[in-house]
């Protein structure tokens, strides 16, 4: 009888456990692969960095070979292309974006839109002050940066941008376009840095994978696609002016 019945409480946990992990295996898997590892990357990159002042083994052959395909022409199209990944050009585009969702009402991508891009920007000030990393002097920069290194804000700034946009349109023909064309932007950004000798490639790496886990673990809490995953019925908010029901109890209602 206790056998039966041990057997019987284990096949029911087995069973639990298998419909529970089938159902949410895609947010898992987002969590494992665009959170967990990219700061993973991040986390070993910046130990390193710590215990090793003269960087990494890659980041000055790198550089080197980027340097010797200079060119005049080049250094036009560096100079201008680089100043797209800044934040004075993405801040423009990114309030063009936050008054479009304000006017369509769509408040929970407006919250999820700013508080990725501002806690990027945050994020990025407060690991150059943590980090101190000096930017490279290999040679004349014809763009030269005076603040700290590690991470790069021009990755971190591009890489947010495009997370954000494909986030906000995943589901959709739209998302995918983004996520193509917004790769080459934010390749071509990263190229940009490198060929003007300002940032290390670990520099642009770790921007990198910081931007992918922040705008990827904000939009698993505020769940700016909340109204293409939940069911339309009555109880279920289908606005993106609802709150959901820990929300309210949260924050409290007029």
């Amino acid at each position: 009888m206790f056998k039966f019945e041990f057997q019987e409480f284990f096949s029911s946990f087995f069973s639990f456990l298998k419909k529970l992990l089938f159902t949410h295996w895609s947010s898992l898997l987002l969590l494992l692969i665009g959170v967990y590892l990219p700061l993973q990357i991040f986390r070993l990159l910046a130990l390193e960095l710590r215990e090793n002042e003269g960087g990494f083994p890659f980041d000055l052959p790198i550089l080197v070979a980027i340097h010797t395909t200079s060119q005049p022409y080049l250094d036009a199209i560096a100079l201008r292309l680089t100043k797209l990944g800044s934040v004075w050009t993405v801040s423009p585009i990114v309030a063009t974006i936050a008054l479009i969702l304000l006017f369509l009402k769509r408040w929970r991508s407006l919250v999820y839109l700013l508080t990725t891009t501002i806690g990027s920007a945050i994020i990025n000030l407060t690991a150059k002050e943590i980090m101190h990393r000096v930017r490279p002097q290999l040679w004349n920069s014809p763009a030269p940066e005076l603040d700290y290194a590690f991470p790069s804000g021009h990755a971190m700034t591009s890489m947010t941008l495009v997370a954000v946009l494909v986030i906000l349109t995943w589901g959709s023909v739209s998302s995918w376009i983004i996520l193509f064309l917004g790769s080459l932007f934010v390749l071509a950004i990263a190229w940009t840095r490198l060929y003007l000798g300002v940032h290390f490639p670990s520099d642009i790496v770790a921007g990198w994978m910081v931007s992918i886990a922040w705008a990827i673990g904000v939009s698993l809490i505020i769940k700016p696609n909340l109204t293409k995953i939940l069911p339309v019925t009555e109880t279920a908010p289908v606005e993106e002016t609802s709150l959901l029901p820990e929300e309210t109890q949260l924050v409290g209602e007029d």
